[in-house]
């Protein structure tokens, strides 16, 4: 590993070489003033980062020791409440504010639709996301469960009636005619600046004019037709040589939504990047987004293909002007937290840097492409995600860190925007004064059940045994924790400024399940949630078409805002009475998870993929799923509900299903050959036998020590 030294840093050659040679180059940036300024701030921030981390650690000790001291005691809600103000855990909530961003793509501020999360380490899932901006709603509904019915890859005429039956229902909700369902329509045409929709010998036409917005080729034959509800678009398009084109009445022969709106590019717990070589695939990937040249090579069914970022759209407006629509998501950067360093760059004291700093510096540099071609940003603004923050302090120290990122790469200052993950108790009770300390860069607010109950279990570690993990859903807390975040969000006046996100849908085969479930999140007023495929973002659009999220936020602004005291209702059984059949099979389905997850994270760099679990469904996970079941099974032990040597029974009859699951991948390695040598194996272990003492529970200082172990034995 060769290191360059420079301005007191010691920095692998490879990121250096990645820095001064294709990032810095057609910017404004000089690589010599660039590296002293980087140096300066990293050593001036970086004793502070250290400092908040130690709080986390000195506030959950005392938290501890309180419920160890009060363990005889019914949990009495105010005794708790006023100890946990008396050591600065809950900050005295101030006067009421509104933010103050301004500078926001309309991606965030005024139009409500799904949103994807990609590992920004795979090049090909990466240009995927971003352009699922648009997607054929045929395809969607043809290849999923949403549509009843056998999903097959070949043509089936009948199945594709089907589809068609399916989206003219759908038109007919969210576009409706004044007079005809659409299934009565023979053909399109355009009279005037009116969408004119004949049948048989009549003409209807949409009862909201307003709704048609363009077209493409002639107004007597239109090649398609762009349509617009809820501030999403629709193109249908028209072609009667097609195979469905000729089995459909009025010749169309495909509707695309406006799908990801957004896209969350992901540094965080979706990627397994441990040292330089991982951190700059990373970086090169964001910069050639950020240029709008990155491409992906691969073969797909014995073809060759290459895969880039996706063009605007173009139409002829209703009265004959030029309509350019973006072609893309609107990308947003999810930077690594405050906890982690990273040995990229070792400073004056010999210690590594912290990896978030790091991170906001180059995924910022890189932007700064974006701000001259505009293939992201129209605004001339870099989106950054910050996750695992507790409290306003360390959201203070964000803040800090991104005007000096501003400072020292000369641009305006809150050009680089904010989204705080609510996924730590810390933040969430008060969320207020969080969004306080950003009030004007914030433009994203989340909930996220994994995370969260993560972060809940190993705060109230010492209160007693948990609840079963699906008991957590329905627990006061989780549902209280949901409300209080929109409530938050829309008091502090996100409505029309910035996303108020909901969580991921794990299953990306049960497309149905998500279509009957999904569509709460809008109701409940946010205006964006994850998704996990592009497939499931055209699908979950729906939701949008039939929900006007703005309408409901106006509705839910009225209401009372949830209650502290049920949030900070701890989710322990207080006389657990479970069978040991019962308690088995929640660790089996715990450990199935863990290891399913963590032996391609630490065999393979997989960050995020689709793990089978203990039935076969398979489930989108990433280090969040690591954190919440490693925690309940530690919890379990330390409260003795099982012990080390059932746990780890069971965790070897697991590695032996997981194991046999993956038995299709030529690179796979299998655990249960030998669990003593297996490095995978023993960090499923870990996360679990040293689950009580990392840090907020958190995964990534086990997993990344086990993926550097992993790769100096390669």
């Amino acid at each position: 590993m060769e290191m360059i030294e420079k301005n007191g840093l010691k920095i692998n050659s490879t990121l250096f070489d990645f820095v001064n040679n294709e990032a810095i180059p057609n910017t404004k940036i000089n690589s010599n003033l660039f590296w002293s300024k980087f140096s300066n701030i990293v050593h001036e921030l970086t004793p502070i980062n250290k400092t908040l981390i130690e709080k986390r650690e000195i506030i959950q000790k005392k938290i501890d020791d309180w419920h160890k001291s009060n363990k005889e005691n019914d949990l009495i809600k105010t005794d708790y409440t006023n100890f946990l103000k008396s050591i600065g855990y809950i900050v005295e909530e101030e006067n009421n504010f509104k933010i103050e961003t301004d500078g926001v793509d309309e991606e965030i501020s005024s139009i409500a639709g799904p949103q994807l999360v990609v590992p920004v380490d795979n090049a090909r899932y990466a240009l995927n996301a971003a352009n699922s901006r648009w997607g054929s709603l045929y395809d969607a509904l043809y290849g999923t469960d949403v549509v009843p019915g056998k999903v097959s890859k070949e043509w089936d005429k009948n199945r594709a009636l089907k589809v068609i039956s399916f989206v003219r229902e759908f038109l007919d909700e969210s576009f409706p005619l004044s007079k005809i369902k659409w299934k009565d329509v023979s053909k399109i045409q355009i009279e005037g600046e009116k969408l004119v929709l004949i049948y048989g010998s009549n003409k209807d036409f949409l009862k909201n004019h307003n709704q048609f917005i363009g077209f493409n080729g002639n107004r007597n034959n239109p090649e398609s037709i762009l349509i617009k509800n809820n501030n999403l678009h629709i193109d249908i398009l028209i072609d009667s040589s097609t195979p469905v084109g000729k089995i459909d009445k009025a010749s169309i022969t495909d509707i695309i939504v406006e799908s990801a709106l957004s896209t969350i590019v992901d540094n965080e717990d979706s990627v397994a990047a441990v040292d330089a070589e991982d951190k700059v695939k990373c970086y090169r990937n964001w910069l050639g987004l950020m240029k709008g040249n990155l491409t992906s090579n691969f073969t797909k069914n014995g073809k060759k293909i290459t895969r880039k970022l996706n063009p605007d759209r173009s139409y002829f407006s209703k009265d004959g002007k030029k309509i350019n629509l973006h072609g893309r998501a609107l990308l947003l950067n999810r930077n690594v937290g405050h906890l982690m360093t990273n040995p990229s760059i070792i400073l004056k004291d010999g210690s590594e840097i912290p990896e978030g700093i790091m991170d906001a510096f180059i995924s910022t540099l890189c932007a700064l492409h974006d701000f001259e071609n505009k293939k992201n940003s129209r605004k001339s603004s870099v989106y950054i995600v910050k996750p695992k923050m507790h409290g306003p302090e360390e959201v203070a120290f964000t803040n800090t860190l991104f005007e000096k990122v501003e400072e020292a790469l000369e641009i305006p200052r809150y050009s680089i925007k904010v989204g705080i993950m609510d996924e730590e108790r810390r933040t969430t009770v008060n969320l207020k004064e969080c969004i306080r300390k950003v009030k004007n860069r914030i433009v994203f607010i989340n909930t996220g059940f994994l995370d969260r109950t993560g972060d809940e279990m190993h705060t109230s570690f010492e209160a007693g045994p948990m609840i079963f993990k699906g008991e957590m859903k329905k627990s006061k807390w989780l549902n209280t924790y949901e409300d209080w975040n929109i409530d938050i969000g829309l008091s502090c006046g996100f409505s029309g400024k910035a996303q108020i996100g909901k969580g991921m849908w794990a299953m990306p085969d049960q497309m149905s399940k998500m279509m009957d479930q999904k569509i709460n999140h809008p109701k409940s007023g946010a205006n964006c949630a994850w998704v996990p495929s592009p497939t499931a973002a055209t699908l979950h659009s729906l939701h949008y078409h039939k929900i006007n999220v703005f309408e409901e936020q106006n509705k839910i602004k009225s209401r009372s805002r949830a209650k502290l005291e049920n949030i900070l209702e701890i989710p322990k059984a207080d006389r657990p009475n479970w069978s040991t059949e019962d308690i088995n099979r929640e660790i089996e389905n715990n450990a199935q998870g863990i290891l399913g997850y963590v032996v391609r994270w630490v065999d393979q760099g997989v960050g995020c993929s689709k793990v089978p679990d203990i039935n076969n469904i398979g489930l989108m996970e990433d280090r969040a799923t690591l954190r919440i079941s490693s925690q309940h099974i530690a919890n379990w032990l330390h409260h003795g509900v099982c012990n080390k040597e059932q746990v780890i029974k069971i965790l070897k009859k697991m590695a032996k299903i997981v194991d046999q699951q993956n038995k299709n991948d030529p690179n796979y390695k299998q655990m249960s050959d030998n669990f003593d040598k297996s490095i995978a194996f023993s960090a499923a272990c870990d996360l679990i036998f040293k689950g009580r003492v990392q840090p907020s529970g958190y995964t990534e200082p086990l997993l990344h020590q086990k993926r550097l172990e992993k790769k100096s034995n390669s």
